[in-house]
């Protein structure tokens, strides 16, 4: 019989998601996560980040390795690593050069941002087809925006998109690029549903920004050291209309002599 009361260890939490724990220490790792919620929902959280590592690597393990890799071609261009090096120094000057000249569209190419994009919309493809789970704490309950709010470390509004038939049906936290990240979802009458992802995100502040994966879209921001990402079928006048709303009351920000710095108001950037 297991003993709820054993110590368990990190190492063997993550050998429970990893399918390494030994099987007679797997009763007592079940026992202890049943009295102890916090590390449950760590290890919860651990199987969503596997599930979508796998969903947006999956076969890439299988592929043969790139020629270029070749151990023995590394090794006899190993003597040109000085030409190599003064070549980078260039590459680097150049593109220094370049983001000065771009500016404000240069963020675009920041791995922070688009890491939050694609996590928002690998979330959103994941749970969108979950009919029993789709969410990890219905919208009833009085401490979910609280709680998510004190995991992002950002106050966090639940917008109000029932005048485009949208109702929100909760919301669940996830691993993010910056830390924790929070989903919220909403479903229309006929099943289609969206979702709200919001993420720490250190880049410039941007104007909106769509992008299409397949049958899905997202239109994005990054507004004071936060990106949001409001995900939902290919429909962009649609989503464009959603985004503003949601911005709108997220923000709640008194309107500024320079409209043009509002992605509400800035043209909406493909």
């Amino acid at each position: 019989m297991s003993d709820p009361e054993v110590r368990v260890t990190e190492d063997e939490l993550h050998a429970l998601v990893d399918g390494e724990l030994p099987e007679d220490r797997r009763q007592d790792v079940d026992a202890w996560l049943a009295n102890h919620p916090e590390d449950a929902g760590r290890v919860a959280a651990w199987h969503r980040q596997n599930e979508l590592i796998r969903a947006r690597f999956a076969g890439v393990a299988d592929e043969p390795v790139p020629a270029r890799f070749d151990l023995d071609r590394l090794g006899r261009r190993g003597r040109s690593w000085r030409w190599l090096s003064a070549a980078a120094m260039l590459a680097i000057f150049l593109a220094g050069g370049l983001t000065g000249w771009f500016g404000r569209g240069a963020w675009e190419g920041s791995p922070v941002v688009r890491a939050v994009v694609a996590d928002a919309l690998d979330a959103h493809r994941l749970y969108i087809a979950e009919v029993r789970h789709p969410i990890e704490v219905p919208a009833q309950a009085a401490h979910l925006i609280p709680w998510l709010s004190r995991r992002i470390g950002h106050q966090l509004r639940a917008p109000d998109l029932e005048p485009f038939g949208l109702r929100m049906i909760g919301g669940r936290l996830l691993p993010g690029p910056r830390g924790a990240a929070a989903l919220l979802m909403y479903e229309g009458p006929s099943g289609e549903r969206f979702t709200l992802y919001c993420s720490r995100a250190p880049a410039p502040e941007t104007a909106f920004r769509y992008r299409e994966g397949g049958q899905v879209a997202a239109i994005y921001w990054v507004e004071g050291g936060l990106g949001y990402v409001v995900s939902g079928p290919a429909d962009r006048e649609r989503l464009h209309n959603i985004a503003k709303a949601a911005y709108e009351q997220l923000e709640r920000r008194p309107t500024s002599a320079n409209q043009s710095s509002d992605p509400i108001n800035a043209s909406l950037v493909q």
